[in-house]
């Protein structure tokens, strides 16, 4: 049975390599495969052979093969580029959008890029050079070249006429752009508004000047907030002089906030960058070993501070079952603290005011759940000590006791320092993401330690004298 009859879906896959491996001339082949997506084609890309990918190239138009790239991961974008005859991969480096072939053109081999580059048409060549002019983390980096920009003394025919000449080499014509008799940027106007009015009427009267908009020199991570605020499917990007560049679409926004969603993740955990499967391994180590340093220094902390506690411990050795309950629950408070404040200081214009709000907010969270999860656990650890473990009411509510009030301080102590350390690590021009996961969870650790056995000593062995 095939994959088409198991789940009821078209195999665009099967299909899409018979017609490559047909017998069928180029022009049949080319013409069957503009059916299909080119996401569809950039799926089969890395399952055929190179003669069968070079087959590909040879029978698709330069705009197909571009729409099919747009689908692909740019290293191997770059990889597949290498197969192709030097006249081709130009041809198909055109049609990208701009962004792309300038990350593209990063994964071709030195010598090749060279040659491809000069067979480039010199427009185009230099919309490249202006793109990677800028640093991989500024949003210049990932702008397009591919939109409309008018002046702002047209007429609505003028402006109409000026549409249907540059949208014979740019696709994003939702929405105009407007600048003035010097380049700088003036606004935006809609397709559809400009559409619909009366040639007798004002173009400055459709103009939007209030149109949201970034500068090329901008870190991408002070721009997506800002990106992410507007519903607006492109948005100019302007040089230092507020004249137009060129656009960020929807799809580079995307792109972007997936990308440095990724990379907070990655210091989530303790890493400086994501990794992919093909990491060699000395680099994968790389990354995560420096970190894991710090926290074998902090774990050696964690086990001396038990250490302290060894009376207690040797007294009393029932409340080493109930360890990992104050530890857990103080590593997860102090973690959702954490993800909590690290997603507020993406706001850049927070006041300190607001700041001492989330900490007072935080500690008020950790307070409430930890006085309701303390109570929880002295009557359950309770009634477990002294049915399971047959020990005396006074023992066994003692000791659910100093859990219930060490899980309760652990938990107000935890969600402040969840908040506190990445707000520290802010105020210093540190990333607060890599103040993350592993660290806070170790740091919660020994706060835990610490009030867990702490109040344990001062409860059970010097006031109700129970070791």
């Amino acid at each position: 049975m095939n994959n088409e009859e198991l789940t009821g879906k078209p195999d665009y896959a099967a299909e899409i390599i018979g017609i490559i491996r047909s017998n069928a001339s180029p022009k049949s082949i080319q013409n069957r495969l503009e059916d299909y997506h080119g996401n569809d084609i950039a799926q089969i890309l890395d399952t055929i052979t190179i003669q069968e990918r070079r087959k590909l190239y040879r029978v698709s138009t330069a705009e197909m093969l571009a729409e099919v790239f747009e689908h692909v991961d740019e290293e191997e974008a770059g990889a597949y580029l290498n197969e192709m005859d030097i006249q081709k991969a130009a041809a198909v480096i055109s049609e990208l959008e701009t962004d792309t072939a300038a990350n593209v053109l990063h994964a071709i081999e030195k010598e090749k890029r060279k040659l491809i580059i000069e067979a480039i048409a010199p427009d185009i060549r230099k919309e490249i050079r202006l793109i990677a002019s800028f640093d991989e983390d500024e949003i210049g980096s990932k702008m397009t070249t591919n939109c409309i920009i008018i002046r702002e003394n047209l007429t609505v025919k003028q402006a109409m006429n000026e549409l249907v000449h540059q949208a014979e080499e740019n696709d994003n014509i939702a929405t105009l752009f407007v600048t003035d008799e010097s380049g700088e940027f003036y606004g935006a106007l809609d397709l559809k508004e400009l559409i619909t009015a009366r040639s007798s009427t004002a173009l400055e009267s459709l103009i939007v000047t209030s149109f949201p908009y970034v500068y090329a020199t901008e870190t991408i991570d002070d721009c997506i907030e800002k990106l992410k605020d507007y519903s607006e499917s492109i948005i100019p990007v302007l040089d230092n002089a507020n004249k137009m560049l060129g656009v960020i679409t929807s799809q580079s926004i995307i792109e972007v906030v997936d990308d440095e969603m990724g990379e907070d993740y990655a210091k989530f955990a303790g890493l400086t960058a994501e990794e992919d499967l093909q990491e060699p391994l000395t680099q994968s180590m790389k990354k995560r070993l420096p970190w894991l340093l710090i926290l074998l220094g902090l774990g050696l902390l964690v086990s001396s501070v038990v250490g302290v506690f060894e009376k207690v411990i040797s007294q009393l050795t029932l409340i080493m079952a109930f360890q990992s309950l104050i530890l857990d629950m103080a590593g997860n408070v102090g973690t959702q603290s954490l993800a909590v404040t690290i997603r507020v200081l993406m706001d850049e214009n927070l006041t300190f005011k607001q700041k001492w709000h989330l900490v007072i907010k935080e500690m008020r969270v950790g307070l409430c759940n930890g006085l309701l999860l303390g109570l929880l656990s002295f009557l359950f650890v309770g009634v477990f000590i002294l049915a399971v473990k047959r020990r005396t009411a006074l023992f066994s509510f003692a000791v659910s006791g100093c859990i219930g009030i060490s899980l309760m301080l652990a938990m107000l102590i935890s969600s402040a320092v969840g908040t506190l350390i990445p707000l520290f690590f802010k105020k210093i021009k540190v990333d607060p993401a890599v103040a993350s996961g592993p660290l806070i969870t170790t740091v919660n650790d020994l706060v835990a330690v610490v009030t867990y056995y702490g109040i344990s000593w001062i409860l059970l062995l010097n006031v109700l004298h129970l070791g």
